[in-house]
């Protein structure tokens, strides 16, 4: 028994040192792979990065040449930068005016430098001017931020960029009388001499005799006058009124080859000072009516001077026209037979601009353009 415990005793011990054995060859194998591994990865760490960065070259594709892959074909595509930000810059909201300016009104001037007058007697004015637009419908300023009107020929833009034309219309047919060392007869006595009138449009002739009143004679009819054929006859002007004969002639003819009808209203009611008849022309068909200075008679050549008329045959002279941007203001009617008061020239006055925005504001908008 004692030789059989001994024999077991020995056998366990030597098991023993082998697994000892076995598990230090083990422990060995583990140390020397730990190392290994820990070595590759501070290789790869230490790496450069010029190196991890760089791609691997990719194989050429089959049967493609290799000098169409080169460096000059395969160059990156530059960015527009510039395009984006010019583009957003177009895209900025518009923050100056939006309403246009508009300028008052001006009188509209005869050949004296007075306000005309409509049929019935109201003055009359250009058409106000407005400021212009540019392409994208905003008001348009020059480079010194100062607005810029539209002309006959050049209106701008609407409000939608639409290029605007001017409306073509046929000017209407203009009569010009024009009145030469003209007499003024009435019953055959003269009445008044040397009256000399260009007539740009002729609308209404005046006769004022005193006793009689007022005729209004003109080549087209117009409401209360009756016709009278052929008063119009070359270089004469001839109209009955009642029981008398008025009779206008001129050195030069007063209408057309042929003769004419004129249409003639006689006004009783409006009486003047004047001792003497006299004549005036104009675009109005109601009192005062009109009652423009006549031109001074021209030279004859070759002729002896008659001597000078009386002073109540004399007509009233014309005013000289006022200078461009000056005007006679309005004042009472002369009469025929008064003495006019004297109308210099004075500058036209405009009035304020028309807008409906602030003037202040929109000139600070229109810098920030």
């Amino acid at each position: 028994m004692t030789r059989i415990h001994a024999a077991s005793l020995a056998s366990l011990l030597g098991f023993a040192l082998v697994l000892t054995a076995i598990n230090r060859l083990e422990a060995q194998e583990t140390q020397a792979t730990q190392p290994a591994s820990s070595s590759a990865l501070q290789l790869t760490a230490s790496a450069s990065p010029a190196d991890t960065a760089q791609p691997a070259k990719p194989a050429d594709p089959p049967n493609v040449d290799k000098t169409v892959l080169s460096s000059t074909s395969l160059k990156p595509v530059a960015t527009t930068p510039l395009a984006t930000k010019g583009k957003k810059k177009k895209d900025e909201p518009y923050t100056g005016p939006t309403d246009v300016i508009v300028l008052e009104p001006t009188p509209m001037l005869d050949e004296e430098g007075k306000q005309r007058q409509d049929p019935d007697g109201k003055f009359m004015w250009n058409p106000p001017v407005k400021q212009q637009r540019d392409k994208k419908g905003h008001p348009l300023f020059d480079a010194q931020s100062k607005p810029v009107f539209q002309t006959k020929d050049n209106l701008g833009y609407d409000e939608n960029g639409k290029k605007l034309h001017a409306v073509k219309v046929k000017p209407p047919k203009l009569v010009t009388v024009s009145i030469t060392r003209g007499t003024l007869t009435v019953d055959g006595l003269i009445g008044k001499a040397a009256l000399n009138y260009e007539i740009k449009d002729l609308k209404y002739i005046y006769f004022y005799v005193p006793g009689i009143g007022t005729t209004v004679v003109s080549n087209g009819a117009f409401p209360g006058a009756v016709e009278q054929k052929n008063a119009f006859n070359d270089k004469t002007l001839t109209v009955t009124v009642g029981d008398h004969v008025f009779q206008l002639s001129s050195d030069n003819r007063l209408l057309g080859k042929n003769p004419e009808s004129a249409f003639v209203l006689v006004d009783k009611n409006f009486s003047a000072p004047a001792k003497f008849p006299v004549m005036g022309y104009g675009p109005i068909r109601v009192a005062p009516y009109a009652w423009p200075g006549s031109k001074s008679n021209g030279e004859l050549k070759g002729a002896v001077e008659a001597p000078p008329l009386p002073v109540d045959l004399r007509p009233t002279q014309l005013l000289q026209p006022c200078p461009t941007g000056q005007m006679r203001k309005a004042g009472p009617p002369v009469l025929p037979g008064q003495v006019a008061v004297p109308q210099p020239c004075v500058p036209i006055v405009s009035g304020d601009n028309t807008t409906s925005s602030n003037q202040s504001s929109s000139g600070n908008a229109q810098a920030k353009r």
